[in-house]
Parts: structure tokens; C-alpha cells; sequence
């Protein structure tokens, strides 16, 4: 292995690139301590796709969410180019890059890695890749779940008993009995984690994390062909054909920058490609969470929860559990909220009072900060309010996303903030119950660290203080995944031996930068009471209201699209 550099021995850079919902972000990172030197953001031109596909007019189904691969290539071509001018880097003393993704994040290419979304087939939606907010494969994950708790398949523990809508089986399922000729197409089946470190490689290679935690690797194997031809005969060989690939181990290096890639990116041909990974996962180290019982929670538009393990426990409603899913030599574990940050901005977009809107504007604030400014000056429960975290369904521990939200205790006299608040509180609500459920599956929480955007809200990671009871730490870096991916970069490069010792000396964090206050804490507690009580009525309860309402939602809204 390589050494550390010494005084005199040159600086070596690494890039760390992170592909988000709406926009990839680069960052070039100095491998002696972690030092950030430049960073740059292209914002995706496509954005989510959720309503028209691109070049035509018609209308998409409820529940789809769609991106196009070019608007990740574009990141290559500028952020990355753009971060290294913002550094003053050398481009010579890079070494590596590494990139992560959203996942479950995946599309359907030819064997070269073609996208059918760039071929003959564009004007097909399902030859589009899906994002991972892609929820209309429901239908398909219940069928997935049912008939693997009818035969005893023993993976679907490892899932929490439930596989996601939002995962690989259920979106290829779904593409199958929708779009068998787009099906018969798809050569292989790829997470975009994966897809994007092809570009940079000219090489398929896939790695452990999106294979253990999205498609249903477990000891070693996918699925098997007598189970898969029961949810529907043309799907046996799905895995085989079109998943099945020597699995990298994250933080390895799976091959070397491409020309072509070296020219987007304006970095040296040849140059260490780590192992492809998910954003969530690849954060841990950035904040120093690689130790058993340290939760990380990755807070931007979702929550995902990663936590690693001593042993291997059958959690309910969790994501999933994989060895070396995070770090190697323990068992990583995932949970999240399917809508966070985006609660937050979906409120905002129903339209401030005009009195509220001149008041910001005459304080310089943006919306999101009057509200919080308004709302940090209420009692604990002032408002009467609770909320469901649910308008993009749940995540964990319900894994349901027919699911949706519910806002309980309105009044006339009910305020813009009093409501901006109810649904911060309802985010740390979800986040409770999924560390509660994590411990009483046996898998201990010994700290609870966030990264990403929202974690500069200090009025929401005070509250998250003190719902949960405990110190709130925080990662240093505003830019967590990249700077992870920046870490992985260093260790397939060989300028570290492992990531953890690749995070001690590269990643950052704040231990217990938010405290419990205990009045407020017991407050919170009558409260998350009324959402637990919430929580079983309508996630859990026979009356299967909200489903029953999503059915009339989208037969309503197919008979629109048919009819136009």
C-alpha cells in the first residue's frame, strides 16, 4: 500500500462527484486531512421528470418520476472541470475520482450501456431510467412481498419483510407487464451508481451496496428462477440475464478514467475509478460514522438512515441489512423517510399570505427562514397540531407508499408557521420511530450525526434533539456524499488502505452540537404519543383509508391522461 504524504513529499488530490434528485455536485479534496478546495454544482436542465416526457406531449401516469442520462453526463462535462478551476488544483496531482448516486436509481440500457431512453425507443416511458421516487411499481412490490412470505423466501427478512416500490425488482416487474417490448430490449438492468462509473471506465462493474440494499443480493445470490417465474413466467431469468455481474467492494478501484471521460472532466487518463456507491452510504465516513451504533441521517429532500452493526438482526420495516454494506466488517443497516426536505418546500409552494411575503422581503429572508423564524418562538405544542410524514409515502418502517399525509388539529385560527412547524416536528416523529424500531430490533444507537442540506436549520435539529432525547452531532462538510465519495477515491487510489482509516484522516464532525432540553423533551413525548397513535390508524389499522383515496386519485387522473 501506499504511505501518507510527508512534508516533502507532493500534495495528491482526489474528486468526489455526488448525484442528487435535482443537481450533481463535484468536489476536489486533498487526501493528506480532508481540506475541500473547490466545489461546483450543475443543476440537472430535466430536473424530475413526473408530468411529460421529454418530446412529446403526452402525459405521464400518477406516481412516475423519471430522469434523463444526460443530465448526468453534464456534470462530468462542468461541475467537475469547474471544481478543479475553483481549487487551483493541478490537475496532474489527482489521483482518483469516486461517485455516488440516489438509489434505488436505475435504468435499462443495451450490453455497450446505451440508455433505450437515447435510442428509437425514447418515446416509450419505461425505456426512461426511474428515479427513486418512482412510485407506481407499488402494485408490483405488493405481489414481490406477498408471494415471498407465501413460500418462506428467507431474504425477505433481511428487508424488514417488505421490499420497496422504489427498488429494482418491483421497477423491472412493472416494465415487464407494462412494456414487454421495452423489457425484450433491456439487455441489463443497472443502478445509475453503476451506469455513470461505465462512462467513466468504459466498462460495466457493479457494486455490493445497490446489489445488497436495492436488489435483493443476499448470501451471495439474487432471487431464485422458480420464485421469479411465479410473479410472472417471462421474469425467471431477469437476474441472470440482466443484474448478474462480478460485485465490486466499495472503496475498490473497478478501473481507470477513459479518454473520453478525461476529457469531460478535464482530469489525467488513467487515473483510479472507485467502486460505484449510494449517496446516503458513501456520506458515513465524511462525518466519521463508520463505528458500530453511529446513525447517520442523510437529510436533504429524503431522509436515509444508515447504520452499521456488530451482528446480523431481523429488523421490521427497515430497508434492508448487508454485509460491508457501509464499511467492511460489520453489517450496515438502512432506513429513511421518502420526503423531508421536500415536505418543507411543498408548503412553501402553496402560497404565503402577501403580508408574509413583504414582511420577508423587507427582512432580506427567504420563505423557508421567516417561517422558521416565526415558528422558533412557540411553545412546545402551542400550534395544537400533528402531522403524518407521509406525502410521499413511507419509507420506513411501513414501506408503503400508497401511503400519503395528514395534517390533524386544524383550526381557522391555525398560521402559516404553526403548520411549517407540525411538519418539521412530523419528520423528527418518523425519524424516532425508525431508531426506536432499529433498537428494539437490536441493532443499538449509540449516536445520532446528520449531514446535508437541512442540517443548517437549527430550529429542526434542535427539535430533532429533543424528540428523539439525545445529542444531535453534525458532519462538518456541506458537501457529506461528495466528500465520501472523495474518500473512496483515495482508497482505490491507494493513498489510504481502508476507509476507515481513510475517514479518520478526510472526514469531520461536530459531536453533540445540539443538546435535549428536557422540558421541551417531555413535551415532545405527549406529542409523538399522538403520532404514534396517528401511525397505526392509517399505517397499520384495517381501515385502509389512505389507500382507498389514492385508488380514486389515480383512477380520476388516468381518465384525464386517456381522455387527452
Amino acid at each position: 500500500m501506499n504511505v501518507p504524504s510527508s512534508p516533502e513529499a507532493p500534495e495528491r488530490y482526489v474528486v468526489g462527484v455526488d448525484f442528487g434528485t435535482l443537481s450533481g455536485r463535484a468536489v476536489v479534496v486533498r487526501v493528506r486531512d480532508g481540506e475541500e478546495l473547490g466545489t461546483a454544482v450543475h443543476e440537472y436542465p430535466h430536473g424530475v421528470i413526473e408530468h411529460r416526457l421529454p418530446g412529446t406531449d403526452a402525459l405521464l401516469p400518477p406516481d412516475w418520476a423519471l430522469q434523463h442520462p444526460e443530465d448526468w453526463r453534464e456534470v462530468l462535462r462542468t461541475a467537475v472541470p469547474a471544481a478543479l478551476a475553483a481549487s487551483g488544483v493541478d490537475p496532474a496531482a489527482v489521483i482518483g475520482i469516486a461517485t455516488d448516486f440516489t438509489a434505488c436509481t436505475v435504468l435499462p440500457v443495451r450490453a455497450d450501456g446505451t440508455p433505450l431512453a437515447e435510442t428509437e425507443l425514447a418515446e416509450r416511458p419505461h425505456a426512461w431510467p426511474k428515479l427513486w421516487k418512482h412510485h407506481a411499481a407499488q402494485g408490483q412490490a405488493d405481489r414481490i412481498n406477498e408471494l415471498a412470505h407465501q413460500r418462506g423466501e428467507k431474504w425477505i427478512s433481511r428487508y424488514g419483510g417488505k421490499i420497496s416500490a422504489e427498488w429494482q425488482f418491483a421497477k423491472a416487474l412493472q416494465l415487464l407487464e407494462e412494456d414487454p417490448a421495452v423489457y425484450a430490449a433491456t439487455e441489463r438492468w443497472i443502478e445509475a451508481a453503476d451506469w455513470i462509473v461505465w462512462q467513466l471506465t468504459g466498462a460495466e462493474s457493479r457494486n455490493t451496496c445497490t446489489a445488497g440494499y436495492k436488489g435483493i443480493l443476499q448470501d451471495g445470490s439474487y432471487p431464485s428462477e422458480d420464485y421469479l417465474a411465479a410473479l410472472h413466467p417471462d421474469f425467471a431469468d431477469f437476474a441472470r440475464t440482466r443484474l448478474e455481474h462480478p460485485l465490486a467492494q466499495l472503496g475498490s478501484r473497478v478501473g481507470s478514467l477513459n479518454p473520453e471521460a478525461a476529457g469531460w472532466t478535464g482530469l489525467p487518463e488513467g487515473i483510479a475509478v472507485a467502486a460505484g456507491n449510494v449517496d446516503a452510504h458513501v456520506a458515513a465516513p465524511a462525518a466519521q460514522a463508520v463505528e458500530n451504533g453511529q446513525l447517520l441521517a442523510i437529510m436533504g429532500t429524503s431522509t436515509c438512515h444508515v447504520v452499521n452493526g456488530a451482528t446480523l438482526a431481523d429488523v421490521p420495516g427497515i430497508c434492508g441489512v448487508v454485509e460491508g454494506g457501509i464499511v467492511q466488517g460489520a453489517y450496515g443497516y438502512e432506513a429513511g423517510q421518502s420526503a423531508v426536505g421536500d415536505i418543507f418546500a411543498w408548503w412553501l409552494r402553496q402560497g404565503l399570505p402577501a403580508d408574509y411575503l413583504a414582511e420577508a422581503e423587507a427582512a432580506g429572508l427567504d420563505a423557508h427562514q421567516l417561517l422558521t423564524d416565526k415558528a422558533a418562538g412557540q411553545p412546545v405544542g402551542g400550534h395544537g397540531l400533528v402531522a403524518l410524514d407521509w406525502l410521499n409515502g413511507n419509507r420506513s418502517t411501513l414501506v408503503d407508499h400508497h401511503l400519503s399525509g395528514v395534517i390533524v388539529g386544524l383550526t381557522l385560527a391555525t398560521r402559516p408557521e404553526e403548520i411549517y412547524r407540525a411538519l418539521l416536528e412530523s419528520t423528527a416523529y418518523g425519524t424516532r420511530t425508525i431508531v426506536e424500531a432499529l433498537e428494539q430490533g437490536g441493532v443499538p444507537v449509540t449516536e445520532f450525526i446528520v449531514t446535508g442540506g437541512l442540517k443548517k436549520n437549527a430550529l429542526l435539529m434542535q427539535i430533532y434533539a429533543d424528540v428523539l432525547r439525545r445529542p444531535v452531532s453534525l458532519a462538518a462538510s456541506a458537501q457529506g456524499p461528495a466528500l465520501g465519495s472523495a474518500i473512496h477515491a483515495a482508497v482505490a487510489a491507494g493513498a489510504h488502505p481502508d476507509v476507515r482509516t481513510a475517514a479518520a484522516a478526510m472526514g469531520r464532525v461536530e459531536r453533540s452540537a445540539y443538546l435535549p432540553d428536557p422540558e421541551r423533551a417531555d413535551a415532545y413525548d405527549a406529542l409523538f404519543a399522538e403520532y404514534a397513535e396517528l401511525h397505526r390508524h392509517f399505517g397499520t389499522g384495517a381501515d385502509k383509508q389512505l389507500h382507498r383515496l389514492r385508488r380514486i386519485r389515480n383512477t380520476a387522473l388516468t381518465q384525464i391522461g386517456e381522455a387527452s
